[in-house]
C-alpha cells in the first residue's frame, strides 16, 4: 500500500460506509488487448496499457451499483506518465463517488520540500475534523504531520525537491482538488505497514474529487487525467506551467 499511485475508488479517505479509500486498490484488473480511443488529443510515441475494472458480487453487496473503470497508463519517451481514468455507470440509477489518485512521490527530505500552486487556496484540514482554512504561506513547507484536501486547485502543482534538485510537476483534468499527506513521526510509528522514519522520505500530492462527490446518471461517463513529470528544479513556477503538456 504504501508506495506507487493508488487508485481511490469509489470512496477517497473514510468519508463514507466503505473501507478507508474504496475498494478499487485492492483488486485484479484485467488488460484490455484492443482498447479504444479515450480523448481526441491523444498523442503518439507513447507505450500504454489499458486495465479495466467491474464490479464483483461481493462489491455490489457493499456498494449496489455496476460500472465499468478504464484505466490508461502511459509512458512517454521523455519520462511522462500519464494516467487517465474513465468510469463509465452501467448501472440503471445514477450514483455518487469520490476519487484520487493517491500519489506518493519519492523526495530527499521532507523538511526541504516544497510545494507551489497551492497559495491562497482554501482547504480542507483533515487533522482538525475537516475545519475549512486559507492557505497563508507562500509556499506548503512540512514541519509536522499534514493530511489536507485543498479546493478548487490549478490544473498544475509542482513539488520542489531542493537537495535533489529536482521538481515534479503534477498536472490534472477532471480532478478540482489536491490533497496533500505526510504522516509525520508519530503516525508513522502507529502504522504497521509504514516503517517508522519513512516520513522523510515521502511525500502524497493528489490530484483528486473529493469535496464534490461526481455523479452519473445511466449512461453517462466521467474522465479524471493526471500527468507526472519530473524536471530540473532550477525551473520557476511559471516555467513549469509552461511544460506542462496538454493542461
Amino acid at each position: 500500500m504504501r508506495g506507487g499511485i493508488q487508485i481511490c475508488y469509489p470512496q477517497f479517505g473514510d468519508c463514507g460506509l466503505l473501507d478507508q479509500h474504496g475498494f478499487a486498490r485492492n483488486k485484479i484488473w484485467v488488460i484490455d488487448e484492443d482498447p479504444p480511443p479515450l480523448y481526441s488529443n491523444e498523442s503518439t510515441g507513447k507505450s500504454f496499457v489499458d486495465l479495466l475494472l467491474k464490479p464483483s458480487e461481493d462489491d455490489l453487496k457493499l456498494w449496489p451499483h455496476s460500472f465499468e473503470f478504464r484505466l490508461r497508463v502511459s509512458l512517454a519517451v521523455d519520462g511522462d506518465l500519464t494516467l487517465v481514468s474513465r468510469i463509465r455507470n452501467i448501472n440503471g440509477k445514477p450514483f455518487s463517488f469520490s476519487f484520487a489518485y493517491h500519489t506518493y512521490l519519492s523526495v530527499s527530505d521532507i523538511s526541504e520540500v516544497r510545494i507551489e500552486g497551492l497559495e491562497t487556496l482554501d482547504y480542507l484540514d483533515n487533522l482538525s475534523k475537516r475545519e475549512l482554512l486559507t492557505e497563508q504561506g507562500d509556499a506548503i513547507t512540512f514541519e509536522s504531520e499534514m493530511d489536507r484536501t485543498y479546493l478548487r486547485s490549478p490544473k498544475v502543482v509542482a513539488v520542489l525537491d531542493h537537495e535533489r534538485k529536482r521538481t515534479y510537476v503534477i498536472g490534472k483534468e477532471g480532478l478540482p482538488d489536491t490533497v496533500v499527506w505526510n504522516p509525520w513521526e508519530k503516525k508513522s510509528k502507529t502504522m504497521a505497514d509504514f516503517g517508522d522514519d519513512e516520513y522523510k522520505t515521502m511525500l502524497c500530492v493528489d490530484g483528486a474529487a473529493v469535496e464534490r462527490p461526481i455523479t452519473l446518471k445511466p449512461g453517462e461517463e466521467w474522465t479524471g487525467r493526471l500527468m507526472l513529470t519530473a524536471v530540473k528544479s532550477s525551473f520557476c513556477f511559471d516555467q513549469l506551467e509552461l511544460q506542462s503538456k496538454g493542461f
